[in-house]
């Protein structure tokens, strides 16, 4: 199967994930799921004080779903799994005790966006315009739209899923708060995101744990809205005007 969800430990505590499904880093099924127990392994190890997650390449940081992966649903329960992918690797991020922080060196797309929303902090290159596409594709970000409006409010949220072919700068993204930093060079991002990262060696685990509790109050019942939002999306997926959709992106890639 292509693609591969690489993890390691740097530094004795910090947790690095890293997609890598290059060129647009998308995710089918089972990448999905290697993300979600990466996530929650590094969740479970005491040594880990934050998780980094980023991606392989220089040019996209997500491009959300595989679209080999929306072509092959052939059932309502099989376009619920594939959607469901979603919702666990943002529940994982959501649950997983730890502090984490997004490395996002280029453009994040649909299920990309999510991830960028559903860490605590997000660190991005101006070379990272985001956009949700999947209107265009007669669906909608439903799974991750818990995610991405508590991120960035319910009039942005809407602003992306409406205006669902046209891309917002990194700029644009940090007005509203997906990301906190914007650097001008990927150089530039790395060298504060290093130095960001230290810091926690000297933080204190416990008080980290706290953080992470108390910024996700309230969402409690996401593993059920998701659940929902992933039926809805799995019905979608399998309507002729989806279907078309996705063989015209896949005739174009």
């Amino acid at each position: 199967m292509r693609g591969k969800i690489h993890h390691r430990i740097d530094k004795n505590h910090l947790g690095i994930i890293t997609i890598d499904n290059q060129p647009h880093n998308a995710l089918p099924a089972h990448l999905l799921a290697d993300l979600e127990t990466s996530i929650l392994d590094m969740g479970d190890n005491d040594a880990i004080r934050v998780i980094l997650l980023q991606s392989a390449g220089d040019r996209v940081f997500c491009a959300g779903a595989s679209f080999d992966g929306l072509a092959s649903i052939q059932d309502k329960k099989e376009g619920k799994e594939f959607f469901m992918g979603f919702a666990r690797v943002i529940n994982a991020l959501r649950s997983c005790g730890k502090i984490t922080i997004a490395r996002v060196h280029g453009k994040a797309v649909g299920g990309g966006v999510g991830l960028c929303s559903a860490v605590d902090y997000a660190m991005a290159s101006k070379w990272a315009s985001i956009r949700l596409s999947e209107l265009s594709l007669a669906i909608g970000p439903f799974v991750i739209g818990p995610a991405v409006e508590r991120k960035i409010g319910l009039s942005g949220f809407s602003h992306l899923a409406l205006n669902a072919t046209e891309w917002q700068t990194a700029e644009w993204a940090r007005s509203k708060g997906l990301f906190q930093e914007v650097f001008e060079t990927v150089e530039q991002l790395d060298a504060y995101l290093e130095t960001f990262l230290d810091r926690f060696l000297d933080y204190s685990p416990a008080a980290l744990a706290q953080f992470k509790n108390m910024f996700w109050e309230g969402t409690e019942d996401w593993p059920t809205v998701m659940e929902q939002r992933a039926a809805q999306s799995g019905n979608l997926v399998l309507t002729d005007q989806a279907q078309e959709a996705i063989r015209k992106v896949k005739k174009k890639a």
